[in-house]
């Protein structure tokens, strides 16, 4: 039997797992192959809302699966075209989308005002109330496990679930510090309908990032990661190597750190070729503190197969611990 929950109902999948929205990485072929569960065609990979468009055409083509649009909106001195990307995926046809990031309520807006599925990520329980008021249908719980943006507080996702559970009107899925049965079986049992993963499906066959780097995903352990912008309020957790290490140096300087001494350190399109030409060290690139559960490469379909057999397994076992009251 198959798993069913509110995420498999709501976006027509079969596995309740989702892979995120992840820059350079969430692209047509890993989103093509994730899409027997929920693939996320990440929308700022692209350069432009008519690169969005071919992306979505190409995704299209290898799969007639489910595949949703991340868009997120994060502090920028010249902002992408947010509202391009958005009105491109809606005229192609989209119907689910990722939000995540400053101020979603116009984006929500709009997809909502054409039929779309909303499911907005957010790292605190205020700001998931926040958007469930907004219109949205599903939340992305995202923990401080999470490789990328875990917001200020943090707090871990195994506190912010539970209070989730309690306080949340609209189903949730977990995200951050899941990459196995193991995880998406604790998801559910603390309430999500699901759970999203970024770095396991970076490490797949069908991840179009470096060999090397997916290499050194296995070879990583969950003390591999480290926190940037922390002194700029706009932390992020990334892969610990010599860039990052020195970023986080400057931001310790006494007197601390504009964005400017850091700004070429940083640059996106620094991190971006460390996928291209496979050296861990050129730039910054997000991981997860999954590094410690990630130990082969699999083909997407074999890991989604894995999970659900390791889930599925773990609910049965959980159950044989409860066992008839004995009469008094």
């Amino acid at each position: 039997m198959p798993l069913q929950t509110a995420l498999t109902k709501l976006l027509g999948i079969r596995v309740p797992v989702v892979q995120g929205g992840m820059q350079w990485v969430g692209v047509p072929k890993l989103v093509a192959a994730v899409s027997n569960a929920g693939g996320v065609i990440t929308a700022l990979t692209q350069p432009s809302p008519a690169a969005l468009r071919q992306a979505i055409r190409e995704t299209r083509a290898m799969t007639d699966k489910p595949f949703g649009v991340n868009i997120t909106l994060l502090p920028s001195i010249n902002p992408p075209d947010y509202e391009g990307y958005a009105k491109a995926a809606v005229e192609e046809g989209v119907k689910i989308f990722e939000t995540a990031g400053n101020n979603p309520g116009p984006l929500i807006k709009f997809f909502k005002s054409n039929g779309c599925i909303v499911v907005h990520k957010c790292t605190t329980i205020r700001h998931a109330k926040s958007a469930e008021r907004l219109g949205v249908d599903m939340l992305s719980i995202d923990g401080f496990e999470c490789a990328g943006h875990p917001g200020e507080d943090d707090i871990g996702g195994l506190i912010l679930l539970a209070r989730a559970a309690t306080e949340l009107k609209v189903p949730y899925i977990a995200s951050g510090g899941i990459a196995d049965g193991r995880g998406l079986a604790g998801a559910l049992a603390l309430g999500a309908a699901g759970v999203n993963m970024g770095t396991r499906f970076m490490c797949t066959v069908e991840s179009t990032i470096h060999e090397n780097i997916k290499q050194k995903i296995v070879q990583s352990t969950e003390r591999d990661t480290v926190h940037i912008f922390r002194t700029l309020r706009n932390t992020a957790r990334v892969f610990k190597n010599k860039v990052s290490m020195e970023v986080v140096a400057i931001e310790n300087r006494p007197g601390g750190a504009k964005f400017e001494d850091i700004r070429e350190l940083v640059s996106g399109q620094r991190g971006r070729l460390v996928y291209d030409n496979g050296d861990p060290d050129y730039g910054i690139w997000s991981a997860g503190i999954t590094l410690g559960l990630i130990n082969d490469i699999p083909t997407c379909k074999e890991l989604l197969n894995r999970m659900e057999q390791e889930a599925e397994e773990i609910i049965g076992r959980l159950g044989t611990l409860v066992t008839a009251k004995a009469k008094l």
